[in-house]
């Protein structure tokens, strides 16, 4: 009897697990047809925006008046971020695609940047209608390409699945005519050259952002890992990994590394005078110890040991338990925004949870910084009137054709908001209205 009723048991309880195998299964099919159709979907659609951002460019070529071309280099823009938007859903987190996405973002940087413009009294120079002569060219051959592999695609009935498995176990075996085709997409636009997109286009010329201020002579990799444990603040029980950037890098660099203790901590440090350009700690931060004002106190330490000099903190924010803290150099007492330095600091004990110097290192200089043309009082004329000013300082910021300007930054209040507002020092012009966040309110579950 006992017998019989073990059997019994047994049969149900393996009928149960094959009930639940086959729902498992059901399962991880339902979610990887739904991460397939995603992929298929943002492909087609990558291809279908790609086929319409070359016709587009193709008829701002044969537009002459202001009111047809502006609205077309608008749409032009919206297409670039709808493709990079395409390009950003497909599996290729694995597969080197940064030159297109660069060719995407450079194409959206001067669609934008000549839309907003008044083309009246500035219309596109010759320069400008070569460059866009050019990418007309460059794109054409981008959807050619992108069709080839969309056609494949479909002949083949392939699937992106596929491409994943194969790209994350590098599997040599397998059918990578995707792969292929979007390495032939990537060798394409690597061919073009960077000097299509000069300073008529973006502004600023990009020689002038490759970190060319970077000071001190070259560090070796064992100094590198010695200046990363000091950044870390780890001691020598800790392996710290490093490894150096190849050929092609924007700049030579050391990538460093740690995990230990639920800690990973990760550093990018120039080659060139081993200065730090990103620092990232993971770790679980607990229950709030310190206050914010101490947590910046710790910030402006960390500042020091990074050898910084000029700077002071202009915005502080809390999100959970974590204080954020964003520095501004400043010169002669004018601020100085696109020579900033954000620093992160862990509430429950002070830790240096992160810090991004990229900005800093890219930018900074000694500049030449005129008087302004207009008194504050001209200046704030220009404001709003409903705007309640309290208070005001010069600054030099980025416009939006990422030329460096000079402003009157002033800090005000409307009703219950507070806004800070860039006014041209020269000009009078309004460069840029930023709304302040205040204090997230806490919304508590009903009971």
């Amino acid at each position: 009897m006992i017998r019989w009723i073990l059997v019994a048991l047994l049969a149900v309880g393996i009928t149960a697990t094959g009930i639940w195998g086959y729902q498992e299964h059901q399962e991880k099919n339902a979610i990887l047809i739904q991460a397939e159709n995603t992929y298929q979907r943002s492909f087609h659609d990558l291809s279908y925006h790609m086929d319409l951002l070359h016709e587009k460019i193709g008829t701002t070529l044969a537009m002459n008046t202001r009111s047809q071309l502006s609205p077309q280099l608008a749409d032009i823009w919206r297409l670039t971020s709808e493709a990079s938007t395409d390009v950003g859903q497909l599996p290729l987190a694995l597969l080197p695609f940064n030159k297109t996405e660069e060719f995407l973002s450079d194409i959206g940087d001067f669609s934008y940047k000549a839309a907003i413009r008044d083309l009246d009294k500035e219309p596109l120079s010759e320069n400008e209608v070569k460059s866009l002569q050019t990418l007309y060219q460059q794109s054409g051959e981008i959807k050619n390409e992108l069709r080839k592999v969309q056609h494949v695609v479909l002949d083949n009935n392939l699937r992106w699945m596929d491409v994943q498995l194969a790209l994350s176990t590098n599997d040599q075996q397998a059918d990578n005519t995707i792969v292929d085709g979007f390495k032939t997409v990537e060798k394409t636009v690597k061919g073009y050259s960077e000097g299509n997109f000069g300073p008529t286009l973006t502004g600023t010329s990009k020689e002038n952002h490759k970190f060319q201020n970077l000071q001190g002579e070259k560090i070796s990799e064992n100094q590198a890992r010695k200046r990363a444990r000091d950044l870390f603040d780890v001691g020598e029980d800790v392996e710290i990994t490093v490894t150096k950037t190849g050929d092609g890098a924007q700049i030579p660099m050391y990538s460093a590394s740690y995990q230990k203790d639920g800690k990973n901590g990760y550093l990018d440090i120039s080659e060139k005078g081993g200065h730090p350009l990103s620092l990232m700690v993971n770790r679980e931060v607990k229950e709030q110890k310190i206050s914010l004002n101490e947590a910046m106190e710790k910030a402006g330490d960390y500042m020091n040991k990074l050898q910084l000099d000029g700077m002071e903190v202009f915005q502080s924010s809390q999100y959970d338990n974590v204080g954020v803290f964003n520095f501004l150099f400043k010169q002669d007492e004018v601020r100085i925004y696109p020579d900033s330095v954000q620093v992160k600091v862990a509430l429950d004990n002070g830790d240096i949870l992160g810090i991004s110097a990229r900005d800093f290192f890219m930018n900074h200089q000694e500049r030449k910084i005129e008087e302004p043309g207009l008194s504050v009082s001209e200046a704030e004329e220009t404001v709003n009137p409903n705007v309640q000013i309290q208070e005001h300082s010069l600054a030099v910021i980025e416009n939006d054709m990422t030329e460096e300007v000079l402003v009157y930054e002033f800090l005000g209040t409307l009703e219950n908001d507070t806004y800070r507002i860039f006014i041209n020092a020269n000009t009078g012009e309004e460069e840029r209205v930023e709304h302040l966040k205040g204090t997230e309110e806490v919304f508590e579950e009903s009971v």
